[in-house]
């Protein structure tokens, strides 16, 4: 189904569905990540105080990271996006080559170019590995001692890369304007996907 007729030449890039769970997925990741700032980081654990409460936020913030996913694959859209993002195609591999040179070229791409498609793999995968890791230092029964010493270590390590890749994330949408559109209204113009996902508009 197509979006109305639009005096700005407009077309739908997401539905509300799917906006809902990147939002939602965001302000988890974002509570996880703050209470776990304030696990580590003594001038913010004094600053806040009440350690056992950050620790609450930060576990069920934690475990719930992947319910807008779960929820979400109710929506058609939505697995369609899910099927885009686990498929690379001739034109992933041109836009990874130009996106490593750094040079002039053309970098073509489907709705998600190449680059979203290796964050959304890279994310989901962090994620497993941090509720597995997470469990185990949350369930100090479920292991013998040598296996959650090196969850702890596996979880803090990964959660300062993580925090790094999504400060990139952040960092790379504060750079598009346009896209920062299409996430926080559905629609973007067709000028910008023409540009930036060409393989994706018929």
């Amino acid at each position: 189904m197509h979006p109305p007729a639009d005096p700005h030449d407009r077309v739908r890039r997401f539905t509300p569905a799917e906006r809902g769970v990147h939002r939602t997925t965001a302000a988890l990741m974002g509570l996880c990540m703050a209470s776990a700032a304030c696990l580590y980081l003594p001038q913010l654990a004094e600053l806040v105080g009440r350690r056992a409460l950050v620790v609450t936020v930060h576990e069920w913030s934690g475990l719930l990271l992947p319910a807008p996913f779960l929820l979400g694959l109710a929506s058609r859209a939505f697995r369609a996006d899910l099927r885009r993002l686990n498929r690379f195609g001739a034109h992933d591999r041109v836009w990874l080559r130009a996106a490593v040179r750094r040079g002039p070229g053309p970098r073509p791409a489907g709705k998600f170019n190449a680059g979203q498609k290796v964050w959304a793999s890279w994310l989901a995968g962090a994620v497993l590995v941090m509720l597995g890791t997470g469990l185990l230092m949350w369930f100090t029964h479920l292991a013998p001692l040598a296996w959650r010493t090196g969850s702890t270590f596996v979880h803090d390590w990964l959660a300062l890369a993580l925090g790094v890749v999504v400060a990139g994330h952040i960092g790379m949408a504060v750079g598009d304007p346009e896209a920062r559109a299409g996430m926080r209204t559905g629609f973007v113009r067709r000028s910008w996907a023409e540009r930036e996902h060409g393989e994706w508009l018929p």
